[in-house]
């Protein structure tokens, strides 16, 4: 029974869609894993150029982040929503990137393909994530989550990986150790092959329609999603996630800090996010189901009290290879408890035809934040140095978790599933929501 259950909360539709954000994300972290090396000792980038540069991957994609939700939340002539056509625009942008990046060999130019490509990432995550919430039943939307960001994260172990083997297959040193230039381009060229693939495995293997998708629905209009933070669920999420996001650092300037402070070698660099990415894959399905049971907005937390551990550990004296496993060890851990789950609390939080646009509301306060994180990271780290901007941002990290429990509080002493008042009649336009008993997004335990 309990085997049968377990398959049953992870529908087909969220592991094709776990397949194509696998494939995806062997693609895109192929690029992330070289990048920071190649930008700031083969070009000569500074820290605060770099600060600019990582920004931009969290703030286009936050720009467009919005747009991605309403537009996959409209209705098509056949009455369902656009979310798959939304998604493979935006993993079609990514992938058009890739062959792009051969041709770019200065900083404006990488920065604006960096930027369109963040826009394919802005425009796919809330329809993408919308999908896996509409075919999850409510109470085991933290299990599926977690299903698909193992996935997801199974592409960014293997993606580094893939760029260090194609790197030494090409035959040349890095940059960094006076090489050329064209290690780097196989690498964009193998990525460029890879992330066709998964546009490929999109259309080809998502449904356009999703279960939980109402073909009775009109389509709302853009006035109603700009008003869903009246929900006040939402609106608590949302601040939070904008609260830690503006005290989190990127992983670009962590794994800069781990390589320089534990004085690795510049050629293994590039495995740095395999800690990451190994912590994430081995956690995510087990935490996602645990967040279903002891409640999203908890676990959340949690999650951000480990990064806090992580900081701490490499601000300590603590030198070698176990200070470094250990740090990525609790990096992926804070990934795995609120990556997901973030995602799965907000699905809770509004109506299943704004899904879309809802779950861009918060990722989308949470990708500004950590982009101001990143322009004044970069600048604390040019004026003060890595390890003491760290520092900083360790103190500025404890303060929002304490601020954010104090907001989240009334969430966290409910149970865990769907929260708060019906939200299917909440926003103003929308019509009169259903009595009790009546919503199909409500938890089977709240009915007892």
């Amino acid at each position: 029974m309990r085997r049968g259950a377990a398959l049953r909360a992870v529908p087909g539709a969220v592991v094709a869609l776990g397949t194509v954000s696998l494939v995806t994300d062997i693609s895109s972290e192929m690029v992330t894993a070289v990048l920071p090396l190649y930008l700031l000792t083969g070009l000569g980038l500074s820290p605060l150029g770099f600060g600019l540069l990582d920004g931009i991957q969290n703030g286009f994609s936050a720009l467009v982040r919005l747009v991605g939700g309403h537009l996959s939340d409209r209705r098509g002539r056949d009455g369902a929503a656009r979310h798959k056509a939304v998604a493979a625009v935006g993993y079609g942008l990514s992938a058009l990137c890739r062959p792009l990046l051969l041709l770019v060999h200065t900083v404006p130019l990488i920065g604006a393909v960096i930027a369109v490509d963040r826009t394919g990432k802005g425009l796919r995550t809330a329809p993408r994530d919308a999908m896996i919430s509409l075919a999850t039943e409510p109470a085991h939307r933290g299990r599926a989550f977690g299903v698909h960001r193992a996935m997801d994260t199974t592409g960014a172990l293997l993606g580094p990986l893939t760029a260090f083997l194609v790197l030494r297959l090409a035959g040349g040193p890095l940059l960094a150790d006076g090489g050329e230039r064209h290690g780097y381009d196989a690498v964009f060229t193998v990525s460029s092959c890879v992330a066709a693939l998964g546009v490929l495995i999109l259309l080809l293997f998502v449904p356009n329609r999703q279960k939980g998708d109402d073909l009775s629905t009109p389509s709302p209009s853009l006035r109603a999603g700009l008003t869903l933070l009246r929900l006040p669920e939402l609106r608590r999420l949302t601040l939070c996630a904008v609260l830690l996001g503006l005290t989190t650092v990127s992983d670009s300037f962590l794994y800069l800090l781990v390589q320089r402070r534990l004085d690795l070698p510049v050629g293994l660099f590039p495995l740095l996010p395999l800690g990451t990415a190994a912590a994430f894959l081995l956690l995510a399905v087990p935490l996602g189901a645990l967040a279903d049971r002891i409640g999203r907005h908890r676990l959340f937390l949690a999650g951000h009290v480990v990064l806090l551990l992580a900081y701490g550990l490499l601000l300590s004296p603590l030198r070698g290879l176990p200070a470094v496993l250990c740090v990525l060890v609790l990096h992926g851990t804070f990934y795995a408890a609120t990556d997901g789950v973030l995602a799965a609390a907000a699905a809770d939080a509004v109506p299943a035809d704004q899904r879309g646009a809802g779950l861009a509301l918060v990722g989308t306060g949470q990708a500004l934040a950590r982009f101001a994180c990143s322009l004044l990271f970069g600048a604390l780290w040019g004026a003060v140095g890595g390890p003491t901007a760290l520092g900083w941002s360790a103190g500025a990290l404890a303060l929002c978790v304490l601020g954010a429990a104090a907001v989240l509080r009334p969430a966290v002493l409910r149970p865990a599933g769907p929260v708060g008042p019906d939200p299917s009649g909440a926003v103003a336009g929308k019509g009169p929501g259903k009595g009790p008993g009546e919503n199909p997004e409500k938890n089977p335990e709240e009915t007892r």
